[in-house]
């Protein structure tokens, strides 16, 4: 059975997209531990990141870069965290959290109220600085 995020990636989920490749794909988490809080999947379906293929795992981290650096352009962070814990989803996935202070609460178990106009302006002003 296909998981969430395949259908995410064939559109029957819809997403706030911010950006994909042959091999990738970007879109806002709807469960955000931050403004901005961006999930990097790979779209072939593989459960445990360490069991992707060397060449898929570094590809994915080198997406993963293009859209951390992104992240810090447009919503002016500190920089871009990353948490792969890969428990909630049996999809290979990365979190992207953008860091705005220091003393910022850095966990999944924390989530955030963001309403749907924000999040349309927030992956409008990422995906935006990923095609500069």
């Amino acid at each position: 059975m296909a998981s969430i995020f395949t259908k995410i990636i064939q559109g029957e989920i819809p997403c706030y997209k911010i950006a994909e490749d042959e091999r990738f794909f970007a879109f806002l988490d709807i469960n955000p531990i931050a403004e901005g809080h961006v999930l990097v999947i790979p779209k072939s379906e593989t459960d445990y990141i360490f069991d992707l293929e060397d060449d898929l795992l570094s590809g994915l981290t080198l997406f993963a870069k293009k859209i951390a650096t992104a992240i810090d352009l447009s919503l002016g962070t500190i920089r871009t965290g990353i948490i792969v814990e890969g428990l909630e989803v049996p999809h290979a996935h990365m979190h992207l959290i953008p860091i705005y202070f220091e003393e910022q609460p850095f966990t999944l178990s924390r989530k955030i109220e963001v309403k749907q106009e924000r999040m349309v302006e927030l992956a409008k002003l990422i995906s935006k600085a990923v095609k500069q």
